[in-house]
């Protein structure tokens, strides 16, 4: 008999309301409600209209109540390290900051006046970015946070929106470079150091934890049961590893989007000079599994191009971008992905090209010289990251899993397999929501464990193995990026 989920799956650039239906060792996802999302400038700052998106999610829940199906459960997940925060009286307190705000800057500022970069990362285990939790905390004004009786972060906050229980899961938690994996507890250190009040942060639970039953009022509204709401893997990237249908030991995973979080699993976490050093981090993954892994900037500048190009008239879609790439002269002009200013907003043409004047390369002319750049550049960027994985865990990685929607770009998963010479495993593209649903069934006893779930990924999708080639011109191309990243 087929049980049936719901699986509201955040992203930067949308969100979907899924419906998951597990039926004879198989896993289906079928696209309730779709709608858009990104930040809101007002007044020049960074937020998200987190009332708009707690709609949305009502128009989703309203869908699926009208299918009359047995809906077993529900649960969100997120991008991690945005936060909202509630006042005494259970009021969301606005604005709900977005992580590219510039206000970070100071809250990095603060930080440092206050704890060392080697206190942070040997509580935390998390890679330094201005975008992290610890720091936009440190950007709030006082008053705000005096006035602020409970964080959520955002898959955790709209699982209180549904179930009335507040709580932090641990996938989630792990993001905010507040939250020590050894202990599996909020960092007592580090919230001292900032003078934040731990009784401010929600209980950390488990993933796969039962938070309750679906609000009265939601499921009256809705047309649905007052099903279970579940806290699954609230991070979006634990629950897109929770549905890498891999088997075996050496290998790696890569979640690609807007972000590329490229990393393994590990049991224990790895918080040494070295992982400092080559900026890892130690996030939680489901059942308390370590995911060792670095986040890399992504299609994130791709996408960014793609929005200066609207700005100027020139309207293009994802594929004729591709096309383009492919296309266009390899190994023209490279950048560094992990440069700073690729991570903030707008003018990415004009970034790229000054990167390249900079550098002493020719800039890119064509937008497919610019995509070409970009995608080259992330994939000598993934052989970066995958030499340092191996000498961080002492295992030979032999092959990579590519999942979420950057799966799709056939162009990106060929040069990832040419750049790292192993062979690229591409999708399945809905692992988040697979990911989230899947844990639903394993708190729900309906999977005994996540090596059941990960075969029922492998039952339910077509993946693409891509070999790698052309790997002494991948090699000279290599030895030029190295030096752009001295």
């Amino acid at each position: 008999m087929a049980t049936h989920y719901l699986a509201c799956d955040l992203g930067a650039e949308s969100g979907r309301v899924m419906l998951g239906t597990l039926d004879g060792g198989k896993i289906s996802l079928e696209e309730l409600h779709r709608f858009p999302n990104g930040p809101v400038k007002r007044d020049g700052a960074l937020h998200w209209d987190i009332e708009r998106l707690f709609a949305e999610l009502q128009t989703g829940l309203k869908k699926a109540g009208a299918r009359k199906l047995p809906i077993a459960s529900i649960s969100t997940d997120s991008w991690g390290v945005d936060y909202v925060l509630y006042d005494v009286a259970g009021k969301m307190m606005s604005p709900v900051w977005h992580y590219r705000d510039a206000r970070t800057a100071r809250g990095v500022a603060n930080v440092k006046a206050r704890v060392d970069w080697p206190t942070i990362y040997a509580e935390t285990g998390i890679q330094f970015m201005a975008l992290n939790t610890i720091y936009q905390l440190a950007a709030e004004p006082r008053a705000r946070l005096v006035k602020a009786k409970q964080l959520l972060l955002i898959g955790d906050a709209f699982n209180y929106f549904c179930s009335g229980t507040a709580r932090n899961e641990e996938s989630m938690a792990s993001t905010t470079q507040l939250y020590n994996p050894r202990t599996g507890k909020w960092s007592k250190k580090l919230l001292g150091a900032l003078g934040l009040r731990e009784e401010m942060f929600a209980p950390i639970v488990p993933s796969g934890t039962k938070l309750g039953k679906l609000k009265k009022d939601l499921a009256t509204k809705s047309g649905l049961p007052q099903i279970e709401v579940i806290a699954s893997c609230s991070h979006d990237t634990g629950a897109a590893v929770a549905a890498v249908p891999a088997s075996g030991k050496n290998w790696a995973y890569l979640s690609s989007g807007t972000w590329s979080l490229m990393g393994v699993e590990w049991p224990t976490p790895v918080i040494t000079e070295q992982g400092r050093d080559a900026n890892f981090t130690n996030e939680i993954g489901f059942g308390g599994s370590l995911r060792l892994l670095k986040n890399i900037v992504g299609l994130w500048v791709v996408q960014e191009c793609k929005r200066d190009w609207a700005k100027r008239g020139q309207e293009f879609d994802y594929a004729t971008l591709t096309t383009l790439a492919a296309e266009s002269k390899p190994f023209a002009s490279l950048i560094n992905p992990a440069d700073p200013r690729f991570v903030s907003p707008d003018d990415m043409l004009v970034k790229i090209v000054a990167f390249c004047r900079e550098t002493g390369q020719p800039a890119p002319e064509t937008p497919g010289a610019f995509v070409r750049c970009a995608l080259e550049s992330l994939a000598l960027f993934y052989r970066v990251t995958l030499r340092q994985l191996e000498k961080l865990t002492g295992k030979t990685i032999k092959q990579l899993h590519i999942v979420g929607g950057g799966s799709k770009n056939a162009l990106l998963n060929q040069f990832a397999a040419n750049a790292l010479q192993i062979p690229v495993i591409a999708g399945p593209t809905e692992c988040t929501a697979l990911g989230n649903v899947l844990v639903q069934a394993i708190a729900l006893g309906h999977l005994p464990s996540l090596a059941a779930a990960r075969e029922v990924v492998r039952n339910s999708f077509a993946v693409t193995t891509v070999k790698p080639q052309s790997g002494a011109e991948w090699d000279a191309a290599f030895a030029r990026f190295e030096k752009l990243l001295k």
